[in-house]
């Protein structure tokens, strides 16, 4: 629904007016860079996702005139802020289920992982693109961004969950710099070599606001869906309770025994599918896709139908992927594969603090997803944190964290930026420019997770 939503903004021509105002903001290249990869990329990681901001992204700062292997590093290397709440939070709410953790508790862990992370991000961007000279030229604004990027991330998730972290956030963090630069300018104005001159196209106030429309719309009903009262609605006793179809799984719901040490004491597992079909965000995003062809008028029923089909045809793959790594993580959870391992891993003791974050990295180097990552591994985690002492919700939210770090050089990031850019064939130097940012940004996370597992008790 999030693919469709963005497909039905270029087809009405909204998503040109969007792209064109992003650019005109300030000629210096080194504000471009933060607001396009930065804010904008993590605006799209959390509207759409699955690689479209980092296609998107760099194919944009190309036609900016960027070289296509700086453009295609600089968005892999922006989406490290965002890529843990991407498509509206899947990836956080799969590993707090996977995991059977407390998605409140688990989101806090995030803030401190993720968070300062994020904070760093737009410096690291103007250091790969200018150096220190760079940086000291334009260390107010980036400070500025990075404060309310990582400031608005945190509330949110802290306030109203994961699913709007990556459309609030950068929302304001393009406000704020647009504003920012209208009362500021970098003593040097930094441009590409051979980069085309500054497009003098205007857009009014009134086609900037009706251009970003279908994200407004999208704003407002993910945020109805992630208030209290509304999931109440569909709690036990709740007056839409009778919505959710609960379907147990025949001859595994109640099957399978779990017992010390993994368990207090002996206990049935329950293996319920519960089918939520208005309380999935993906309803809250079709919800938004029909109001937008409703208000657009360039945008008729077919045209929509078309590009539904068209996003059904990009997804299924990864959609198919998904699931069957659904299937894999099911099996290792029920058949007791993933305790096994947990067991044996809580031999390492307080070591395992410092490798969490590091299973979670390779999930996602191996399957290109932190959704699958969190959804293989987040139940070995919070297994092995109870077998050494450690807050459960702490290592999941390392797990996501450290698979975030991954995505700067996993196969399926690498092949979409190269794409993106032509230069495909030339993965190998693409992985090359970003690996080092990757590990160091991995090493970071451990750091902020050994430090959390000693300030923070199970």
């Amino acid at each position: 629904m999030a693919v469709w939503l963005y497909k039905l903004a270029i087809r009405s021509g909204k998503f040109d007016v969007i792209r064109g105002s992003i650019a005109t903001i300030s000629e210096d290249q080194r504000i471009q860079v933060v607001l396009i990869a930065f804010c904008f990329g993590g605006f799209l990681e959390g509207a759409a996702g699955f690689g479209v901001p980092i296609a998107i992204c760099a194919a944009l700062l190309v036609e900016l005139g960027f070289q296509p292997l700086r453009a295609a590093m600089l968005c892999l290397l922006a989406n490290a802020a965002a890529g843990a709440y991407g498509a509206i939070g899947i990836p956080v709410l799969v590993g707090a289920q996977q995991g059977g953790v407390d998605l409140a508790e688990m989101s806090g862990r995030l803030a401190w992982l993720v968070q300062l992370s994020s904070l760093m991000v737009p410096a690291l961007l103007v250091v790969v693109l200018d150096g220190w000279r760079g940086f000291r030229e334009t260390w107010p604004v980036l400070l500025f961004v990075g404060l309310v990027f990582s400031g608005v991330q945190t509330l949110t998730l802290l306030l109203l969950g994961p699913e709007l972290v990556d459309i609030v956030a950068p929302l304001a963090a393009m406000g704020a710099l647009a504003g920012f630069m209208q009362l500021w300018r970098p003593v040097r104005i930094y441009r590409e070599a051979g980069a085309p001159p500054r497009s003098d196209q205007q857009w009014s106030l009134g086609q900037v606001l009706r251009a970003w429309s279908p994200f407004y719309l999208l704003t407002a009903v993910i945020l109805v869906w992630s208030l209290p009262g509304f999931k109440t609605l569909f709690a036990s006793g709740g007056a839409l309770e009778g919505t959710v179809i609960r379907l147990p799984v025949a001859m595994l719901h109640l099957q399978v025994q779990e017992m010390p040490p993994f368990a207090a004491g002996e206990r049935l597992l329950p293996a319920v599918w519960n089918v939520g079909w208005i309380q999935a965000a993906g309803t809250a995003v079709l919800i938004a896709a029909l109001l937008t062809v409703l208000f657009s008028a360039r945008l008729s029923v077919r045209a929509a139908g078309d590009e539904l089909v068209a996003a059904a045809r990009q997804m299924w793959k990864p959609l198919a992927t998904v699931s069957l790594v659904m299937a894999v993580a099911y099996i290792t959870n029920y058949s007791g594969a993933s305790s096994t391992i947990a067991l044996a891993l809580a031999h390492a003791g307080s070591v395992f603090v410092v490798l969490a974050p590091v299973i979670g990295w390779l999930g996602v180097f191996m399957t290109g997803s932190v959704v699958n990552s969190n959804t293989l591994f987040a139940h070995l985690q919070a297994v092995t944190a109870a077998q050494i002492g450690v807050a459960p919700s702490l290592l999941v939210a390392a797990n996501t964290a450290g698979g975030v770090m991954a995505k700067l050089v996993s196969p399926q990031s690498i092949a979409i930026a190269a794409a993106a850019v032509g230069l495909v064939g030339r993965e190998s130097v693409v992985m090359r420019s970003t690996l080092a940012w990757s590990l160091g940004l991995l090493a970071w996370v451990c750091l902020c997770t050994v430090a959390l597992s000693i300030l923070v008790s199970p």
